[in-house]
């Protein structure tokens, strides 16, 4: 009972974790303008994504632009698209494979051991699908904050943290999350499993020896 609510909520973790992967590698809002010093147009924001950047004018209007080439992004927008991209589809990934490999799933000529190592799968790929977002959000919000202190980068061009980059450590977060559930929830099995063979084999053993004092017994009293 316990083993299977302990399934299913590193089954809930990380299917928010790949929900938010989705989201995260989709929002423009990686990185927002910032309103310093000159820069005081507050009514434009301007959002900067992995595919596009968008304008937004004083919360009426807002015009949204795919970018015309890779190469115009600055270096850690072009390695978060790869990363994003890796990382949506570990997720999605991890998520099939804990699913098929659930204490409530049957499935024909499957072992409980077989479903452990394909749970303990699960967490892994949940785990390197975590650590696989984390690299680029961190990447991009140690970038703008390096540019916001940096007195050479222009004011105009100075950024923000956008809550692409916050949810991005959520999603993160519940992806290793769900990987550590399920990885738990298999060496739990596994100690589980190696006591319950270890008491059978005592007890054969002790069953034995009373075996074979028996027999020496008979053979002694029929000697004599």
């Amino acid at each position: 009972m316990v083993g299977g609510a302990l399934q299913i909520a590193g089954l809930l973790v990380g299917g928010i974790g790949m929900i938010g992967t989705f989201a995260v590698t989709g929002m423009p809002q990686w990185r927002v303008s910032a309103f310093i010093e000159n820069n005081i147009i507050v009514f434009e924001t301007i959002w900067e994504g992995l595919w596009m950047h968008c304008i937004r004018q004083a919360n009426i209007r807002m015009q949204c632009k795919v970018y015309d080439s890779v190469l115009a992004l600055s270096p850690d927008l072009q390695a978060s698209r790869g990363l994003m991209c890796a990382g949506s589809v570990l997720s999605f990934l991890a998520f099939v494979v804990a699913i098929i490999g659930m204490k409530c799933t049957r499935c024909v000529q499957s072992s409980w051991q077989a479903k452990g190592y394909i749970i303990l799968t699960a967490g892994l790929l949940f785990s390197l699908s975590g650590v696989v977002v984390l690299i680029p959000v961190c990447w991009v919000a140690n970038t703008i904050i390096s540019d916001f202190y940096n007195p050479a980068v222009n004011a105009a061009q100075k950024r923000e943290l956008g809550e692409a980059l916050y949810l991005g450590w959520v999603a993160a977060f519940c992806l290793i999350a769900a990987g550590a559930i399920f990885c738990c929830f298999y060496h739990c099995c596994e100690e589980t499993r190696s006591h319950g063979y270890s008491t059978p084999t005592h007890y054969s053993t002790d069953s034995q020896h009373l075996h074979e004092k028996t027999e020496s017994s008979y053979s002694k009293s029929q000697y004599v």
